[in-house]
């Protein structure tokens, strides 16, 4: 008897649970996206989503890409109306793949929605009008939304500034003053720990070291062109690109530049021992801490844009906006509830929330509006970031409170968040956003393959001097390229000025 009073309990306990199981709220909206390998990240458990499922009472069943390749395909699935979900979050979408999604059926146009469900983007949008027309097609609709950051991170040069200090230097402002200052940092020790082991200017492969270029007036953008008053242009084949060339053999053949430059990564050139004497004169890198541990963070300010002809200028690398992070599919039943739901992204609380936790939990407010993690930095960047936050490993749709950023309490870092934000008085957008055809898509990508692959390795063989500089040299380089589809490039980008 006792043996079925047991099963029977049993039975009841297993019809409970089914019981729970069913009435339990089902997702509201399917959500798919990219977020990358190395953020840590998981949607599913992220306190983010949850923590605005608690504001909004929306609630999604996730489909999260971590590969690059893999997520590039699926969009491609999708274009052919293969098992959309509601929307799509993190989405690096390109303009053609916007446009496409779009055309197709496949995103809607969020256009009509915007005044009334999303009046915080709506009035960015009105106070920017050049960010409108850049998210807006040329029939009026807006497929994709934007992710808004008035203080993005650049490619910069951070100089060991106690090391000029300790040997009496001045901060260079030309070429010529750099030469002079990287000679010193390699010959006379400023590290003191009496070896030559100093590194003068250390950088990643030939694209990190283009954004030097700026010192002889050259700022392109990745496919080598730059509009001005117009009209395209492209420094590869000018004297200008030919005498920055010169300079960079010079600083490499007298060991300026870190002979490690066109294989090393950030992760293999990074220090993390805060007794080791640190290396570097000159770093070209978003921070010095993708190279230096925190604890060497204050050597390092950030060096001014050099001049050149009188000027300081320097390459904008992301501008003020980036496009394509965020649609809602034709499979969406209630696309205004969607629209309501990322607006909250585009206000200054929501941001915060998004990029930095909740406060009191995750980050402490303090006077004078200072904030520091409720963490030390390492738990703050291996647990806060990837499990409290939507922060980095792809973008996300929304606003980035600059204002929030300059108020970081570690006076070493509030200190080169302040000089990145001084960076873009000198920062100039190489090309304004267009949005291209299919066509013209495609085509430039063809071109830029086997363009990009050729220049940029022809240029670091002029910089190490496996190849000469000569006069007959120059030409064929010139050549080569125009051969490659320079002109073809320059053409089809001049459409979209003109």
């Amino acid at each position: 008897m006792r043996k079925w009073i047991a099963i029977l309990l049993a039975m009841m306990m297993l019809f409970s649970a089914a019981a729970a199981e069913t009435t339990q709220k089902a997702p509201d909206y399917t959500m798919e996206g990219y977020d990358g390998e190395f953020s840590g990240r998981n949607w599913e458990t992220n306190l983010f989503f949850s923590r605005m499922q608690e504001l909004t009472g929306i609630s999604f069943q996730f489909s999260q890409h971590t590969d690059q390749e893999k997520w590039t395909e699926r969009k491609r699935e999708m274009l052919q109306g293969e098992n959309l979900p509601d929307v799509l979050f993190k989405a690096e979408l390109t303009g053609a793949e916007t446009r496409d999604l779009y055309e197709a059926g496949r995103i809607i146009d969020l256009a009509p929605y915007l005044e009334k469900y999303a009046p915080d983007l709506w009035k960015l949008l009105e106070k920017n009008p050049e960010w409108k027309k850049a998210i807006t097609l040329p029939d009026g609709s807006i497929p994709a939304l934007p992710a808004f950051n008035d203080l993005q991170n650049n490619d910069a040069m951070w100089i060991n500034a106690s090391w000029l200090k300790k040997l009496s230097l001045e901060m260079p402002k030309t070429a010529e003053e750099m030469t002079e200052v990287l000679r010193a940092f390699k010959e006379k020790d400023p590290n003191g720990n009496y070896q030559t082991d100093e590194v003068p200017l250390t950088f990643i492969g030939m694209w990190e070291l283009r954004f030097l270029g700026h010192a002889f007036g050259i700022i392109d953008n990745d496919y080598y062109v730059t509009a001005k008053d117009g009209i395209v242009t492209s420094s590869l084949t000018s004297e200008e690109n030919r005498a920055f060339l010169t300079w960079l053999h010079t600083l490499w053949d007298e060991g300026l530049l870190d002979k490690n430059g066109f294989s090393t990564t950030d992760s293999i050139r990074q220090i993390t021992d805060d007794k080791k004497a640190i290396p570097y004169g000159i770093m070209l890198s978003s921070s010095p801490l993708t190279v230096v541990p925190v604890a060497a963070l204050g050597q390092y300010s950030l060096l001014e844009p050099m001049a050149w002809n009188g000027k300081q200028v320097y390459r904008d690398l992301l501008g003020d906006m980036i496009r394509g992070t965020f649609a809602i599919t034709s499979a969406c039943r209630e696309p205004e509830k969607l629209v309501s739901w990322v607006n909250l992204l585009y206000t200054k609380e929501i941001s915060r929330l998004a990029h930095y936790g909740k406060e009191g939990e995750d980050y402490i407010l303090g006077e004078g509006g200072y904030w520091e993690w409720n963490a030390d930095t390492q738990t703050a960047g291996e647990v806060i970031l990837p499990e409290n936050t939507i922060s980095e490993g792809g973008t996300a749709p929304g606003l980035t409170d600059a204002e929030f950023q300059l108020h970081y309490a570690d006076e070493a870092t509030r200190k080169n968040i302040e000089q990145l934000s001084a960076l873009r008085a000198y920062c100039i957008s190489p090309f304004p956003h267009v949005n291209l055809t299919s066509e013209d898509e495609k085509r430039i990508a063809e071109i830029q393959k086997d363009l990009s692959g050729y220049a940029e390795k022809a240029m670091a063989c002029f910089v190490t001097g496996d190849t000469e500089l000569t006069d007959e040299n120059w030409a064929e380089f010139c050549r080569t390229v125009e051969e490659k589809g320079l002109p073809e490039m320059i053409a089809i980008w001049q459409k979209y000025i003109d």
